[in-house]
């Protein structure tokens, strides 16, 4: 039975999880989301806009929604899934469509479309609804310390989920503000210091950018024309650009007067850019005074092309700096910003020279590279600190329990023999360990594993693995990490016999059952080993159906008692508390009842547990033949009736190794003591 579950398994995994597989519901492999368009009313709602509200979709590397009331702009909408493609911890898309003001400031957000465990059974949607509407009011223009402190809190119980949309929003929120310029990004210009420099130091400091054509290069380059300047080694063109906002370089060029008359009045997506030049060629040349538009320059940075006209110039006579060339031409042109558009990211700046020739005209193209210099933009913001780090630091406590308690297992386990070898010692550690893992590690600090996140980790693979999504809950990262590495070297029975809250609670029960005398039921064999399917049938049916509809195998998912009686602490529908209570009872009776028959965590663990490198328990030849008191004692029922102890069942609880141990209670012991005497 054991190689047809694997087998099964496997093939079932290979048909739902391959690259064939096309389910026709929810499933995960059904990616192409299609981001609704928001509604009036949602959109004026979440941007606060006063009267109707009309959406301008805005595409590009930072898609959204520019909300327009009364003519103005009220805000702008933003999607998490289309703009940093976030993921839920279910591994499914996770949707969620926030507002921005002008001014950078989260102004609400709704929850569009998840497919979260904990939020689809256990948490109210007025809980979420509450929770997600708390980011309105969040002020990304903050440092993040201030930012961190206005961020709703992560929803009790819901740890991992509801830490996933806060980073998603904040992400999300944050790429929506520096694209629409609200918020200054990495490099954003410095308005704000000044230093009095001359043009040689502003020069050595990497103000401008300079470019020299000869008269010889241009002549080169426009001879087919009749009228090609003559070649030598005068200047066709001397340019010199920099941008004027940095006080240091536009106060020291045109002086406090000047500078304030000419960026004073500029609007906050406008920059001002000097453009100076001598030689033959003039950058202005004068058409522009027929028909307003300036053919000879251009300024492109990656496709976007911006046009200069006669309502962008300001002629400067003369400048305040000193040391500056002679220039024939001093221009200021303003140039407008924006979501195509960023002044601190590197453009050009084209000059072009047309000339007639007999088959139409010759252009020379004189293109300057010009990026601002470091030491004229403000120090790029500190990066984010990632939320799960944020996370660890808080949950330090919980933490160090977790690891204190894994640690004291692995030694366990490792000296095992030294352990079972005390009666004392393994049966009373063992009650305070149990103890520890109902009360503390469970109870206490909600360690609880589930199905539901071997389901999410089987999705993340397929949907591309985030550690940070994992690394949310540290407590869970830490139990799943030692759990992996306990299935090569001891099975399943690491975490199902010693840290499972659930399955202490019923080997808890069950012994104060046996202290008061309750009677405890035997099942045959036969029936025994049967009854082994259900929690492999309800394993395979929740991995398949999840990749069908994660809803629906959250539903199923309810076959395991873990978040009523651990999560939730019993505070739950009475449905739900019946469930527990009837499980309960029967361990009581069939000790670990749950754990042999219906469990489909146990069920998940079990199967790659085959892997494991070492066997660990002892036995002898006599056990099942003249002894079988190993088999009726077992805490599980995982050692048949020729003394063979079935990997897949065992929980590792060593009950068998303290009685293969003990002189007083093992037969082959007690007839070797005998022989002895």
């Amino acid at each position: 039975m054991q190689r047809f579950m694997v087998f099964f398994c496997s093939a079932l995994w290979f048909l739902t999880a391959g690259p064939g597989f096309s389910a026709g519901g929810e499933g995960l492999l059904s990616r192409e989301v299609t981001v609704p368009t928001p509604t009036p009313e949602q959109a004026a709602r979440l941007t606060g806009a006063d009267g109707p509200a009309r959406l301008v979709r805005e595409d590009g590397p930072v898609p959204g929604w520019k909300v327009l009331s009364g003519g103005d702009v009220a805000g702008y909408l933003g999607s998490t899934w289309e703009l940093s493609g976030s993921l839920g911890y279910s591994g499914q898309p996770l949707d969620i469509l926030f507002g921005l003001s002008p001014d950078g400031m989260v102004t609400g957000a709704d929850l569009i479309r998840h497919n979260e465990p904990i939020l689809t059974l256990g948490i109210s949607d007025d809980d979420i609804a509450a929770y997600v509407s708390g980011f309105g009011g969040l002020d990304l223009s903050q440092p993040p310390e201030a930012r961190e402190a206005a961020l709703p809190d992560i929803i009790s119980r819901a740890t991992v989920s509801t830490g996933v949309i806060r980073d998603s929003v904040l992400r999300s929120a944050r790429n929506l503000a520096l694209g629409r310029g609200l918020i200054a990004g990495d490099g954003g210009i410095d308005r704000v210091s000044f230093e009095p420099l001359d043009w040689p130091e502003l020069a050595a400091r990497g103000a401008f950018a300079h470019l020299r054509v000869s008269m010889t290069e241009a002549h080169d380059a426009l001879k087919a024309s009749p009228t090609a300047p003559e070649p030598g080694d005068g200047d066709f063109l001397d340019l010199w650009v920099t941008l004027l906002d940095p006080p240091t370089i536009g106060r020291n060029i045109l002086g406090q007067q000047a500078f304030t008359r000419a960026v004073g009045s500029m609007g906050t997506d406008e920059i001002a850019l000097f453009v100076g030049s001598s030689g033959l060629h003039t950058h202005r040349g004068s058409k522009w005074r027929r028909d307003g538009v300036f053919d000879r320059i251009t300024v492109r940075q990656g496709e976007t092309v911006r046009t200069l006209t006669a309502e962008d110039f300001t002629r400067i006579d003369k400048l305040a700096i000193a040391g500056a060339p002679e220039f024939k031409e001093r221009s200021l042109f303003r140039i407008q910003t924006g979501a195509d558009f960023d002044a601190a990211a590197p453009f050009i700046v084209e000059i072009r020279a047309t000339r007639p020739a007999p088959e139409g005209e010759v252009t020379l193209v004189m293109p300057l590279d010009y990026a601002l210099a470091p030491d004229f933009l403000l120090a790029p913001p500190p990066e984010e600190v990632p939320l799960w780090q944020t996370v660890w630091q808080a949950k330090r406590p919980q933490i160090a329990l977790t690891v204190t308690m894994l640690g004291t297992l692995f030694l366990i386990l490792l000296a095992q023999e030294s352990v079972v070898s005390r009666p004392r010692l393994y049966l009373t550690g063992r009650a305070v360990f149990l103890s520890l893992t109902l009360f503390a590690l469970g109870w206490g600090i909600n360690g609880q594993l589930s199905i539901v996140q071997i389901v999410a980790f089987l999705h993340s693979l397929l949907s591309g693995f985030r550690w940070e999504t994992f690394l949310i809950d540290p407590v869970i990262f830490l139990l799943w990490s030692f759990v992996a590495l306990g299935l090569l070297f001891w099975g399943r029975g690491v975490y199902c016999g010693w840290l499972c809250p659930f399955g202490a609670l019923q080997e808890l029960t069950n012994k104060a059952a046996r202290a008061l005398n309750i009677p405890q039921i035997t099942v045959p064999q036969a029936l025994h080993e049967r009854l082994w399917m259900i929690k492999y049938i309800l394993f395979v049916s929740i991995v398949a159906l999840s990749f069908y509809s994660m809803e629906k195998a959250l539903i199923l998912a309810e076959a395991e008692p873990f978040k009523t009686a651990i999560s939730l602490r019993m505070i739950r529908a009475w449905p739900f508390l019946a469930f527990v209570l009837a499980l309960l009872i029967a361990g009581l009776f069939i000790e670990r009842f749950y754990c042999r028959y219906l469990c489909p965590l146990g069920a998940g663990l079990a199967i790659p547990a085959k892997l494991k490198i070492f066997d660990w328990l002892r036995r002898r030849p006599q056990c099942g033949r003249e002894c079988h008191l190993c088999e009726t004692k077992c805490t599980v029922g995982a050692i048949d009736r020729i003394g063979r102890i079935n990997p897949n069942e065992c929980i590792l609880c060593l009950k068998c190794q303290w009685i293969f141990h003990d002189p007083q209670s093992c037969t082959v012991l007690k007839r070797r003591a005998r022989g002895a005497s």
